[in-house]
């Protein structure tokens, strides 16, 4: 589901990132990927670009989202869904369009 945060199973990056955001249309749910921003746990003193890598708050710890890494995947591979972010939509919308537009 858009929006929705889920635990990364893959071994080569889970440990960078542990979580990853789905903010791919639920128009497009019968595709076989979806389109995914990986989350990384924010480092205290951590300068990132807020439009482009928001941080999120999930089960009261802080992850910076990599917008300008997204990438798609097969969406049987993502792990639990441990979040949902649909109420920060703005926020999330506001990094893609950054990345596309710079605006």
């Amino acid at each position: 589901m858009q929006f929705s945060v889920y635990k990364n199973t893959n071994a080569a990056s889970q440990a960078a990132f542990p979580l990853l955001l789905d903010v791919q249309s639920n128009l497009l749910n019968e595709l076989h990927s979806c389109v995914v921003i990986p989350l990384s746990r924010a480092k205290i003193g951590q300068v990132a670009m807020t439009r482009l890598s928001p941080t999120v708050r999930i089960d009261d710890e802080d992850y910076v989202l990599h917008t300008a890494q997204m990438s798609s995947m097969k969406r049987k591979i993502l792990g639990a869904c441990v979040a949902d972010l649909s109420a920060q939509r703005d926020v999330f919308i506001g990094a893609l369009d950054f990345l596309i537009s710079g605006v």
